[in-house]
């Protein structure tokens, strides 16, 4: 059990705080919106999913939280992830969408886990 737990604390941590880093620069780094551009979204739409993804990294990390809610952010960032993905690919190649595969990994893992711990 023990184990399980570094596991999904690791896992928990890491996703959370990439998406913590992704989040802030979407909101205050320019490059990002130029980047958004780029793959053609909407500048709104870069400021909303800054929002969302520092949301679902409280989310992922608030202890009191139930398995339920804690849900609730797996499936948003997974398809944030699975998104990501699909835009990076078709724009600029799968070279480019290695960052939302390694993020999904480590969201599975730790959503694996969670399953563990919590029964």
């Amino acid at each position: 059990m023990k184990t399980s737990k570094i596991i999904y604390w690791v896992t928990t941590i890491l996703t959370a705080g990439m998406s913590i880093m992704s989040g802030s620069m979407m909101l205050f780094n320019p490059e990002m919106s130029e980047g958004f551009k780029h793959l053609g979204y909407p500048e709104y739409f870069r400021v909303q999913l800054g929002i969302f993804k520092l949301i679902g990294a409280v989310i992922l990390i608030a202890p009191k939280l139930s398995v339920k809610i804690r849900l609730i952010g797996y499936i948003g960032f997974a398809i944030t992830f699975v998104s990501a993905f699909i835009a990076h690919t078709a724009v600029d190649g799968i070279q480019t969408a290695i960052a939302p595969v390694v993020s999904l990994i480590l969201l599975v893992v730790s959503y694996i886990y969670l399953e563990k711990i919590s029964q």
